[in-house]
């Protein structure tokens, strides 16, 4: 029993360092991730056979000793396969060497099933006597020096590399390395004392290791990217907020630009056609006087005269969106609060008109019509009542002389 008591605390060592790898996943985002996922799969596989030998050989119930002692070589050739599966993935430097790993790693698989199955008819590998005592036989020796050769060629592959390698890389390629080393240690003394649960001795010690040394600093690689990534994102959408915002605004004015008032009449007409467009006004403005100003005092002037009337425009129709659609012509969509004040709006409007024209200040025509359900079936309709109206006033203000 006190066996299995090793293989027992090796096993709960790897689900409190790797607990996010084994039962999540969610960490395992590359190759070497998930092989190294699936290395710690094979060693907790490893574990339970281990654990089940201690027991079963306590209880001396022989048969399902036999049977856990097979599985138990197969969990040792699988571990070997994944190991061999993760260094190369890690270490990302193809070569003939690492062909020759990978490969050697499926046939020791292959191998390791063949002698298992032929130790059932024939004991090669282990067998029990009468009393229950283990015997090892050859092929147990064997294989072992064939997991002792893997471990020396992986340990030799991750070393060479790390001979080349720099900084931090350079520091986890040889804890790579070296873990192979320390589990060729202890598989090597294996092979003196059987009855000793070195192997899993061997799996924890470079596993947590592995853990602290090495997917710890690739995490923390990995993080610092991410971060990296994000901060490029959140640029990118900085940059094509600005643009949009740039795209959205009229550049002179500050009001919505032409592109954003077709995508609201869009709207507009898609809610008249689903019927769901309830009330809604549309004021359209114009700025009287512009072509002259321009002609006598200049374009700049010009475009002061149109900021101002931008500027009369909302400093009213404050909660109201207001949109340039011309170079003199501004159109307002009244909604909300707005909507069910809009006529005291359009007096004091009208009002704020009218004092301008005694200081000499803007002119600006309104009109607004509101929209009716079943007789106006586009955003068109509303604002042609709108803009009618509109000119009405237009002609009405000309009439005064302000220059």
């Amino acid at each position: 029993m006190y066996y299995s008591l090793v293989g027992l605390l090796a096993l709960l060592t790897l689900f409190i360092t790797n607990y996010d790898v084994i039962l999540i996943g969610k960490t395992c985002v590359s190759d070497t991730q998930k092989n190294y996922r699936l290395f710690l799969f094979t060693v907790i596989a490893f574990y339970i056979t281990d654990i089940l030998w201690g027991v079963l050989e306590f209880l001396s119930w022989q048969t399902l000793l036999f049977a856990d002692t097979e599985f138990y070589f197969l969990a040792m050739s699988l571990g070997i396969f994944a190991w061999t599966r993760y260094v190369t993935a890690y270490m990302n430097h193809p070569n003939k060497l690492s062909k020759v790993l990978l490969h050697s790693g499926s046939a020791f698989v292959v191998a390791m099933s063949a002698v298992a199955l032929i130790n059932l008819f024939y004991p090669v590998l282990f067998w029990f006597d009468s009393d229950g005592i283990y015997h090892p036989g050859i092929g147990r020796y064997l294989t072992l020096l064939m997991q002792i050769s893997l471990l020396f060629l992986t340990s030799c592959y991750a070393l060479r590399i790390f001979y080349k390698s720099v900084g931090k890389v350079g520091v986890s390629h040889f804890i790579v390395g070296l873990s192979g080393l320390i589990m060729l240690t202890f598989v090597f003394l294996q092979i003196f004392y059987p009855y000793l649960p070195l192997y899993a001795i061997a799996y924890m010690t470079s596993c947590s290791l592995l853990r602290t040394m090495v997917i710890e600093s690739e995490r923390e690689a990995y993080r610092k990217e991410l971060e990296v990534a994000l901060r490029r994102e959140h640029l990118h959408v900085q940059e094509l907020n600005t643009a949009r915002k740039l795209a959205y605004t009229d550049a002179l004015t500050g009001a919505g630009s032409t592109l954003a008032y077709a995508e609201r009449v869009k709207e507009i007409d898609k809610s008249i056609a689903a019927g769901a467009l309830t009330n809604i006004a549309v004021a359209v403005f114009d700025v009287n006087c512009l072509k002259q100003i321009n002609d006598t005092q200049g374009h700049d002037k010009g475009d002061e005269y149109i900021i101002d009337a931008y500027k009369t425009i909302s400093d009213i129709f404050v909660h109201t969106s207001v949109y340039r659609v011309g170079g003199d012509e501004f159109v307002s969509i009244i909604d909300g609060d707005d909507y069910n004040n809009r006529i005291a709006l359009i007096k004091l409007f009208n009002s704020q008109i009218e004092k301008n024209i005694e200081s000499n200040s803007v002119v600006v025509a309104v009109g607004i019509s509101d929209f009716v359900p079943g007789k106006d079936n586009s955003f068109k309709r509303i604002f042609q009542r709108a803009d009618q109206l509109m000119y009405k006033r237009k002609k009405e203000l000309k009439n005064i002389d302000l220059f």
